[in-house]
């Protein structure tokens, strides 16, 4: 479910608590727009919404130009098989999917080009982008669909074995662990759902807690409590993750006692203790809630700031599967070739000419 306005937020140009907060555009002052390029559309970030927002923006003939950021391809490109996304019966790799996904934006004529957008100044159209904290760009329209980073423990294993049995997605991976066993580690509500979905394929499933109460609502610690396939553990954590090319167990410590030990019945490892959407780039002038989810008004990708759009898990914090996000994706392409069809293209100098003539008028005067 995308975030929408009628949900707690942190409003434009406010923090969470409420407090005044001008975004800080200082960044720009030795920068030199004067030879910038202009965009209709600029994309910001490649997973299934920005990949789908840049073909069908291609195919409305914006020529989209889309900036991959720091992950290209964004968290699909550490799934290894993915088979709940329609037009894939026999299943696909995560990253081939993506350059399916490119292939077919570029294919329309999409340019793709590898970079970050670091700072935007949504202040006046067109807007300005600064891209890895140099290079300037102007766009009439910006759709951001910058994802969001699922959170991990840190360990060196784990990460070495994301994708091979260690996840953040049961929705996404939970059917690959059909009669085996599985742990979670998180004491929230996600960890609950998670916990008890995987029940239809693992034959157990532990739920690995750093304290000894849930933080998860009541009604979901009771289904998760009846569920005979679950067991707590309490008071843990895991320290490190087994196995060369897969997970083959997890060591736990007791927080209280010290005491470690080798679960070597552990074949996946589930982390449900949140995501981080990675929308810092645009706080101070998009509407987030108190997450940083953008906030999108309601049945559209639409924010705050006319003429920018958001889509993907940038601003859903329920779904988060490719197939939700390449439908905002799609969703937010369409809202921005409307709004500049309805709005039209701003030029830069021909908008400094207009407010510089009334300054000029006032001090002949």
């Amino acid at each position: 479910m995308a975030v929408t306005a009628d949900q707690n937020s942190t409003s434009n140009g406010t923090t969470g608590d409420g407090a005044p907060t001008t975004p800080d555009t200082s960044m720009f002052d030795d920068i030199d727009f004067s030879d910038a390029e202009m965009h209709d559309v600029v994309i910001i970030g490649t997973g299934p919404a920005g990949w789908t927002a840049a073909i069908y923006a291609a195919r409305a003939d914006l020529d989209p130009l889309i900036y991959m950021g720091p992950e290209p391809g964004g968290q699909l490109t550490t799934t290894t098989d993915v088979e709940n996304y329609p037009g894939f019966p026999e299943g696909i790799l995560g990253p081939e999917m993506m350059e399916r996904f490119q292939q077919q934006a570029e294919r329309f004529g999409t340019e793709s080009r590898y970079g970050t957008v670091t700072h935007v100044d949504f202040s006046e159209r067109p807007y300005r982008l600064l891209v890895d904290e140099e290079t300037p760009v102007y766009a009439q329209a910006v759709i951001v669909s910058t994802g969001a980073s699922a959170r991990y423990l840190g360990l060196e294993n784990e990460q070495r074995l994301i994708g091979k049995g260690v996840t953040a997605c049961a929705t996404c991976d939970g059917s690959f662990f059909r009669g085996e066993t599985v742990a979670v580690v998180g004491g929230g509500d996600s960890a609950m759902e998670e916990a008890t979905f995987l029940t239809k394929f693992a034959k157990k499933v532990y739920v690995l807690h750093r304290r000894d109460e849930l933080r998860a609502s009541k009604i979901m610690q009771e289904r998760a409590f009846e569920n005979d396939k679950i067991e707590f553990v309490w008071n843990t954590e895991v320290i490190d993750v087994l196995g060369e090319n897969q997970v083959e167990g997890i060591e736990v410590i007791n927080n209280e006692t010290g005491e470690t030990r080798v679960m070597d019945e552990v074949t996946g490892l589930f982390l449900a203790i949140g995501h981080t959407p990675n929308t810092e780039p645009f706080m101070g002038w998009l509407d987030t809630d108190d997450n940083g989810y953008i906030i999108t008004k309601p049945d559209s990708t639409y924010t705050n700031v006319p003429g920018v759009f958001a889509s993907g898990d940038a601003q859903d914090h329920e779904y988060r599967q490719a197939v939700t996000a390449a439908g905002t994706g799609c969703m937010a392409a369409i809202d921005a070739e409307r709004w500049l069809a309805e709005h039209g293209r701003v030029d830069p100098q021909a908008e400094k000419k207009r407010v510089a003539e009334p300054k000029a008028t006032a001090a002949k005067s």
